[in-house]
């Protein structure tokens, strides 16, 4: 087993579901080949200095759990390839990895300072027997980017990007955003499979 598979064995929890998800998480790495040295030290940092591997995807929506951020990212760069196979098959795999692991990596903060913190009960909740209204709040302490934008943050000085993986994570989030009116019909191919493994992978794999 290699330093990372040890590294999130230590940190996912569930058994099973943990060697599966290491497995298919390693195996999305093996597909970067092009920029593979300078992607595999973007990992290692953010697999070792962020909560890359135990960030929720959400606060309260999809995968608000330990590892929650992981298991998104896996399932949204799974389905771009499935997706782009059909639709796009001139669209490298490569470029399917890279924003489909790395599209949400904001959600993990920066070194030190995680976005999304365990949220504890308010001293009322406490002295009723109340648990705290959810599992984790956010991080005010962090200065405020988007997700998109703190994910770009961190992946540009240590990975180089095409202009068309810059679009994809930039604007991911597609409709549900209101800044995202500056890119309507302007979208890449690349783009438009983020959006929709992003949107199949949070509002229909991660519910089932």
């Amino acid at each position: 087993m290699c330093c990372t598979e040890r590294f999130i064995s230590e940190k996912i929890t569930c058994r099973a579901g943990k060697d599966s998800l290491i497995k298919r998480y390693e195996e999305l790495k093996d597909r970067v080949m092009f920029r593979r040295l300078q992607f595999l030290k973007l990992m290692e940092y953010i697999e070792t200095e962020t909560a890359w591997l135990t960030a929720p995807a959400s606060i309260k929506y999809h995968l608000n759990k330990e590892g929650g951020l992981l298991e998104h990212s896996v399932n949204v760069a799974e389905t771009m390839l499935r997706l782009k196979e059909t639709l796009a098959p001139d669209i490298p795999d490569e470029s399917c990895v890279i924003v489909g692991l790395l599209h949400d990596l904001g959600k993990a903060g920066i070194p030190g300072a995680p976005q999304y913190l365990i949220n504890e009960p308010s001293p009322r909740q406490k002295s009723a027997g109340y648990p705290a209204t959810g599992p984790y709040k956010f991080n005010n302490d962090l200065t405020y980017l988007s997700v998109p934008l703190r994910s770009l943050y961190l992946v540009i000085p240590r990975l180089p990007l095409s202009e068309e993986e810059t679009q994809a994570i930039a604007y991911h989030d597609g409709q549900y955003i209101e800044d995202n009116r500056s890119v309507a019909a302007k979208e890449e191919k690349l783009t438009l499979l983020l959006q929709y493994a992003d949107n199949w992978s949070g509002f229909v794999t991660e519910t089932e």
